[in-house]
């Protein structure tokens, strides 16, 4: 059998809540288009109330659309749901488990949900892989914020799905358990199974995903390999070091010049109007001597805010 160009297609896809006696209807996704490419680390992000969540429970089967198509490994969810389901994996933001199973019952009832016979579960390969084999047997309840996260992860993968959803997994988790999960994922990818992740860290979509896209107001706005992503804005800083301290920022118009904690002055511009050697003679003019400078390109968290934060919304609010 032929493997899919497309993990996950979505074709103007609809959700609306309907109105209740309080609360109007709520568009929640207004036409969203997405292809998510077989093999990637696909990063879907979005502030609060863009439709991300709705998104993901659309292809869980947890909630029902209300117009547009859907693939999942060539699986179309109306027409197949059960196959389409158990081509995903998903990790909910929300931590659920049996306090009362130990984590390898745990895995084996899941195991035993999505009907992978005996002989082929890998229940102790899994816990080990994501740091829990030396708590297979003690109970859920006994577990740690973070291990419960890791096993959450540990039972979305029981039925070895090809795409694996991960819906913020590292939100409340400490740094060294936020790495400690990276590497999983990536060991994971490189296995062949494509990543879907949401997530409030721009800088774990920065440094994971090949892909993202950027979702405000259930519309897709951005849907950019990342490096090409961080191309569209066109902007630069010059980040300076002062020979002599200063107590607060120069004018430098037309320039917008900040001073950060440590007192460097960073100096903002725009590459199709200026370059760096006139952000340094502005700042010479202002009569700041330079011990030292660099330059910074633009990040994630840049392109998320120009393309989310922009403009207000008149439309029907997003869920």
């Amino acid at each position: 059998m032929d493997l899919p160009e497309f993990a996950i297609e979505a074709t103007g896809l609809f959700k609306t809540y309907p109105a209740t006696k309080t609360t109007p209807a709520i568009a929640a996704l207004k036409g969203i288009d997405l292809k998510i490419p077989r093999g990637s680390i696909f990063g879907l992000l979005g502030p609060n109330g863009a439709g991300k969540s709705t998104f993901i429970n659309i292809l869980a089967g947890l909630c029902k659309k209300t117009a547009g198509r859907v693939l999942i490994w060539d699986r179309d969810i109306d027409q197949r749901p059960r196959d389409a389901r158990a081509a995903i994996g998903v990790v909910p933001q929300e931590i659920g488990a049996d306090v009362f199973f130990t984590p390898r019952e745990s895995l084996e009832v899941q195991a035993g949900l999505y009907g992978v016979p005996r002989r082929e579960r890998r229940t102790d390969q899994i816990l080990a892989a994501l740091g829990l084999g030396d708590k297979a047997e003690a109970y859920v309840r006994q577990l740690s914020g973070g291990m419960k996260r890791r096993l959450m992860v540990a039972k979305a993968m029981v039925h070895n799905p090809p795409v694996l959803i991960l819906d913020e997994p590292t939100a409340g988790v400490d740094v060294e358990l936020r790495r400690q999960l990276w590497g999983y994922v990536v060991s994971l990818n490189k296995q062949g199974v494509t990543v879907v992740l949401t997530t409030h860290y721009l800088e774990e979509a920065e440094e994971l995903c090949d892909t993202i896209a950027i979702v405000n107001r259930g519309e897709v706005v951005a849907c950019e390999p990342t490096s090409q992503l961080l191309r569209r804005l066109d902007s630069r800083t010059v980040v300076i070091t002062p020979a002599v301290p200063l107590a607060a920022a120069p004018h430098l118009a037309p320039f917008e010049a900040r001073l950060r904690n440590g007192g460097d002055l960073a100096v903002s511009f725009r590459t199709a109007e200026a370059g760096v050697e006139q952000v340094i003679a502005a700042v010479r003019a202002a009569g700041v001597p330079i011990k030292d400078l660099r330059t910074e390109e633009p990040d994630l968290e840049d392109v998320f805010v120009s393309l989310t934060y922009a403009a207000p919304d008149t439309s029907v609010p997003a869920g």
